[in-house]
Order: C-alpha cells, then structure tokens, then sequence
C-alpha cells in the first residue's frame, strides 16, 4: 500500500474484499473494507474519461482483487450535458408529440419566457405505428408485419443510435412492444433499444415515455462505459442504483436510467449507516463536493420517491429522495450584471478545478476557504496537494474590488451565499413537507460538507451535527456496503371489491418469480433474496399516490380497511390532512428483491480522557463572520472517544477539513463520529 491511503480498523467478521468507488465532478473516491480495515483513497477525478481515474485509484491503493461497487455519474453527466445518443421514439399513432405537451403544471407558473428542456427524441426522429390497446389490456388495433417492416425503413434511413418504445397502455399488454424489439434486433446494425414495459410498466404515459427515452439516450454510453470497466475489475462488478442498492452491470446496461443519482444515493446510505450505529435514526444529509450539494431527509428510514425530475426530464423509475442545488467547492463565484455576488452553479469541476489549484482562473467557494484560513494549503489532501494561496489572495482582491469590498469580506461574502444556497435546499426538504428541522441530526460528509455543516446548522436551529470518520469517502463507502437491490412495479389499479388478497398475492406472485428468473439469469444466489411488497394507493379520482408497506399475511381484518387506515396516517402525515369517508384505489404493486451485503460493525470505544492535546498539531488565524480568530488544530486521527474541542478550531484530515465556529464544541462518540452542538 501507498502512504496516502488512510487506515482505521472496524473489526468486521468476514474475509470479503470489496471496494466501493464513488466518481464526483473534482474527486474519485475509493473505500476498501478488507478484513476489519479501511483503507480510504482521494485522487482528482478525469472527467474526459472517468475510467482512466478509477482504475488509476485502485493501482495506488495496491488492490489487485476484489468485489467492485461503482457509484457512477456517466448517465448522470450524458444528460445534463446533452451528450447521449441520437434518440429515436416509437409510439402509438397520434401520440408522438407527448414528449412536447408533458403535463399541464408549469415548473415557474408565471414566467411566460421559460425554457424548456429540448426533447430527448427530436421531431424527425418521432415515429407513430397504427396500433391499439385499451384500459382493460384487450388489443383493439392490431400491430401488421407490414407497419413494422415500414418503420425498419425509416430507422434504416434516419440510422438514430438509440430507439426507445412506448406504447399506450403497453403496462397491461406488452405484445406489441415485444413485437418491435424482436424486429429491431434483427435489423443489420441494430441500435440501443428499450421498451417502456420493461423500463417502467406502469400507467401515465408521459412519464413513463420520458422514463424511457432517458434509458434510450443514456444506454449507449453507459454501455460502452461499463464494458470498458468491467474488463479491468473483472465480472464481479456492480453498479450503484438510484434507489440505495446496487444492481450487476448487465442489468444497469440495460436500464441505466436507474443510475442517475447513483452517486448520491450512496452517499445518503453511508450516511444513514453511520447515523443508525450512532443512535440517531432521524436525519438530514449534507453533501457537499466539488460539483454540488445533494440533501436528502431521512426521518427514521431512507426515503424514495418515484417522481423525481433530473435536468428538466420526468423519471419514473425508484429514486432516494435527494434534492441537489449546484453548490459545491468547485462552484464558481462571480459579480453578475446588476453587481450582485453569484456563486454556481457554473463549477471549475477538476480541470481546471479551483484557482488554488494552479490551473485554474475562476474563484470558487474553495478558493474562498483557503483565503479564510479554513483550508490548509499544506495539509490538503494529507499533503499531497499544495494549494497556492497567493494566486487566490490576488483573484479575490479582484472580485472585491468590483463590489467595493475588501478581499477577506469578500470571502466571506462567498460562503455566505453559498450557504444560502444549501439553506433553501435544506428547508425545501424539511420545512416545506411538514418536518421540523430542529427535530433532526445534521450529518456532513462530502470533501467540503463539515466545513459548513456548523453554520448552516445554526441558521436552521438544527441541534446537532454529525461528522462520520471518514466524511470525504462516505460516498464510496455507501457504495461498498449497499445490498444488491432490483425493483420493480405494476399497474392493477384496485378498489371497493377488487381489493382482494388472493388476485394482490397472485400478482406479486407472478412479478417475484419473472423477477427471480431475471436475477437468477444475471448470476445472483436468488435463494438468498427476500422480497419486499409496497402499494401505490390514492384517494380514488386524485392525481398522485402515496407509498405503503402491503400488509402482511397474519393480518385477519380486511385487507381494504388495513389499506385505508394505512393511507390514511401516511396522508395525514404528509399533507396535514387526511379523509377517512373517501373511498382509497391502489394504483400500483411494488416489489423490492434485495440480497443483504455484509456491513462493517465498528467495534464501539471506551471512553478517555475528555483532554484532546494528543491530537493538537499547531494553531492558525482562521477568519470567521466575528472576525480573524486564533484557532487550535487538530488531526482526526488523534482524537479519541471522549476527547472534546471547542470552537473556533479546525479538525484536519485526509479527506475533509471540520470547522467549528466560534459558540460551537463537540467530542469524539464510541464509533470515531464528530458529534458538534452549540455550547
């Protein structure tokens, strides 16, 4: 092993290597469970080819061998870039323009200039085949040999490097899109294709459209990614979904739309682990890298949402609830036009990454905590990287003279709007959907989330935060110890009498075992896989759901009064307000197959000696809203359960720097956790 990977041990059972990799916008991170050890690596990431860092990463950390788990941002990057495939779609006549007309709500009512997000599948590139199912499955259209063979011609002339199919109602009978896939993968040069009844098989059709015009468009490129990766670590490999779990690569090349927030959901994960060995199950998540910050609220349990809307594009497939605002330490801070101070979410990424890099021009909220004191030029990254605090001083000098300020304030002009960013991204999940943040654990992880966690905490009247052991890596590590997770879904909508267990249990029936067979066929041991059932119910004619657990077997009192009781409590908890005369309808049956990974079980500590001057290694003037502060630092790895520190101090560490305010103090938990409060 190389100097800079970082070690602790956790004293886990087993004798599994397996290593999680997280790829963010300035950093790839790589954690490795092995034998009770962690061995944690940082290196920048390569945005041209992300590949080229991981594989890097793992030669420096000296693995040869392992379980790889890959949090990635491919999918995630060829969206938001616009850089997927050339996206054909295929549907039934008279709906090619769904894609266009969406829905009727308006992401900002009373801007009359909004500008859309372009169509994945351009107009030309839009084909309408006379076909029909109706509501009840029954075809009443028809598909020909003759309209399919036509269609053949067109793709043949028009060649789009993806397809994607989505027909009406093909949820209740996929017949017809089972009919175009066969054709189109018999054509000479077949494209990327995938069809929406077996992306997401259930109703709504722009969602579902959009859902699958998604996977079309980023399926060639994780393809292609995927394959390359999966040479060099070997067929073990697996890909971190959306949802918290991970899923093989043959299984996320053929539904890459489930990565798109892979990155992320590992980290709420990690984050929620942590959190749960240290006793406090209720609480928000900060991570802030070099890119963004996702935030996600987790009141007891990690939650999921299957509406989430990334890039201006409707998904519909099982996401964790992660809210991303584009602030990060990468982001670029700039005076606009009217003269006001912006930061993002424009980022320098990691090339050219922040001014104190040494490549870079722009000012970034990183540049803003080196000139702060907040950041050690000499200590970044362990040591490894330098970064030049006199090209900052001189950028910044520029900026403040363009607000008529000085470069400290400034400075603190950046965090502050920073901060405020990631405030309203707190509130939008906490306050606006009923939680109290003052009732929840702030947990910071991310390369700059602990340099901020304190100040935001006290803006919100969160009472505490926590700050894992290893916060810049806790992505990687989610990654690592995440179960291997597929889900999957089903229309039946039922009510009033339909509601009966026998045709429920004969459903779910019938979705575990293609869903066992599925996972059988990937090399899963499926006799190991429980299955997990939840119901989409809704007040009958509202336009949305909310998710349930499906009540189990042993329950004797009947299975619509349990449902609507449990609606019931879930609405009121939601929304304030619940109905109990309103008659409830279950819109969808989810099944969840999950194979629990093994997770690390960190051996709890004795507490010590609440003096921590073992791990004092100097002092430095680090500038606070009240003013330039002599302040103690402290190395991570030297503090001890029980230690306790005051603030103003920094905590220095390989992968993320902790800042505790001026009013703020905290000690060292039995499992190696920062727990920071006001004092």
């Amino acid at each position: 092993m190389p100097e800079n990977p970082a070690s602790e041990t956790l004293n886990t059972s087993g004798h599994r290597r397996v290593v999680g990799i997280d790829v963010g916008g300035t950093f790839t991170d790589i954690a490795v469970l092995e034998d009770g050890k962690l061995t944690v690596h940082k290196l920048p990431s390569t945005p041209a080819d992300p590949s080229q860092g991981i594989l890097q990463g793992i030669r420096e950390t000296g693995v040869t061998s392992a379980e790889f788990v890959h949090g990635s941002t491919v999918a995630t990057n060829a969206l938001l870039e616009g850089k997927g495939a050339r996206t054909a779609l295929v549907t039934t006549m008279g709906f090619e323009d769904v894609l266009e007309i969406g829905r009727q709500s308006r992401a900002e009512l009373y801007n009359l200039e909004i500008d859309r997000a372009p169509a994945l599948a351009p107009w030309e590139l839009r084909f309408g085949l006379p076909e029909r199912v109706d509501h009840t499955g029954a075809i009443i259209e028809d598909l020909t040999t003759e309209a399919i063979q036509t269609l053949i011609g067109l793709l043949e002339e028009s060649k789009p490097e993806a397809v994607a199919v989505s027909f009406l109602f093909s949820f209740l009978n996929t017949a017809h899109e089972e009919m175009v896939l066969s054709a189109l993968q018999n054509m000479k040069d077949p494209p990327y294709i995938s069809i929406s009844s077996r992306v997401l098989p259930e109703f709504r059709e722009y969602e579902r459209t959009s859902t699958v015009v998604v996977n079309a468009y980023v399926g060639q490129v994780m393809s292609r990614y995927l394959g390359e990766l999966e040479g060099p670590l070997g067929k073990g490999l697996r890909i971190m979904q959306s949802s918290g779990g991970s899923i093989t690569v043959g299984l996320a090349s053929e539904q890459p739309v489930r990565t798109i927030l892979s990155g992320p959901a590992g980290g709420v994960v990690g984050a929620f682990y942590s959190a749960m060995q240290a006793g406090y199950p209720d609480i928000i998540t900060l991570d802030m890298g070099g890119t963004s910050t996702d935030v996600s609220l987790c009141p007891g349990q990690i939650k999921e949402t299957t509406s989430a809307n990334v890039g201006g594009y409707p998904i519909g497939v099982p996401m964790i609830d992660i809210h991303t605002v584009g602030a990060g330490g990468g982001s670029i801070a700039r005076v606009d036009t009217g003269g006001a101070l912006v930061v993002g979410p424009q980022s320098a990424g990691a090339e050219p990454g922040p001014a104190c890099y040494g490549k870079g021009g722009q000012l970034t909220v990183t540049d803003a905590n080196l000139l702060l004191g907040r950041l050690l030029p000499d200590r970044f990254l362990g040591g490894r990287m330098t970064l030049d605090r006199k090209r900052v001083e001189v950028l910044m000098q520029e900026l403040a003279g363009q607000i008529n300020a000085e470069a400290r304030q400034a400075a603190l002009g950046i965090i502050r709007v920073v901060n405020s960013k990631m405030e309203r991204a707190i509130r939008n999940i906490s306050l606006e959907r009923g939680y109290d943040p003052r009732l929840f654990t702030l947990v910071a992880f991310g390369g700059a989330g602990p340099m901020h966690a304190c100040e935001l905490a006290q803006e919100l009247g969160i009472p505490r935060v926590l700050v894992p052991s290893r916060p810049g890596i806790l992505s990687a590590l989610g990654v690592a110890i995440a179960d291997i997770v597929k889900d999957y879904s089903r229309t039946v909508m039922l009510r009033g009498a339909g509601l009966d267990r026998a045709r429920i249990d004969e459903e779910f029936h019938g979705m575990e075992g293609l869903a066992r067979t599925e996972m059988a066929g990937e090399g899963l041991p499926v006799d190991k896989m429980s299955a997990r059932r939840f119901l989409d119910v809704r007040y009958v004619g509202q336009s949305f759901e909310l998710t349930i657990d499906y009540p189990s077997r042993t329950t004797k009192v009947d299975l619509t009064k349990v449902i609507g009781d449990s609606f019931y409590k879930a609405h009121l908890r939601r929304f304030g307000y619940a109905d109990r005369s309103e008659p409830v309808e279950v819109v969808n049956l989810r099944l969840k197959l999950e194979l629990a990974m093994e997770k690390p079980q960190i051996e709890p500590q004795s507490a010590g000696s609440p003096d921590p001057a073992a791990a004092l290694i100097g002092e430095a003037e680090v500038i606070f809203q009240q003013g330039a502060l002599t302040s103690p630092l402290f190395q991570r790895e030297q503090l001890t359960c029980g230690n306790r520190i005051s603030g103003p101090a920094l905590v220095i560490q390989m992968d993320a720097t902790t800042v505790l305010p001026p009013g703020w103090g905290g000690a060292v938990d039995p499992f190696g956790n920062l727990l920071l409060e006001p004092e």
